[in-house]
């Protein structure tokens, strides 16, 4: 079979590399995705990227990404928060601990 895409990176002292830019957008690879490996008898590496589990929300890694790429775009769309609103924020809830690791109860509260 013919190759689509060929690409090359380096593998550092600490056995990391980044994957290349053409590859990322084949695999429409996003940060915090992740990478399926496939190594077959001659020695041949697949990649593939990973089906989300069930925990992880496409809507909202799409809209982190979105976020990250506007910011990365445009840096002169971002304004501080108004000293008003950051004490009015704290007056609601700045006494109230959250676990973000904790499951949402089942009636969503």
């Amino acid at each position: 079979m013919a190759a689509i895409l060929e690409a090359e990176s380096t593998l550092t002292d600490r056995y990391q590399t980044t994957v290349p830019e053409a590859v990322r957008r084949a695999l429409k690879l996003g940060k915090r995705d992740k990478i399926h490996y496939t190594i077959r008898a001659g020695g041949e590496v697949v990649l593939t990227r990973a089906a989300g589990s069930e925990e992880d929300d496409p809507v909202l890694g799409r809209f982190l990404d979105f976020l990250a790429h506007d910011i990365t775009c445009h840096p002169e769309r971002l304004q501080s928060l108004d000293a008003g609103l950051v004490h009015r924020l704290q007056s609601l809830v700045g006494g109230i601990e959250v676990d973000l690791d904790e499951a949402l109860s089942a009636n969503g509260e």
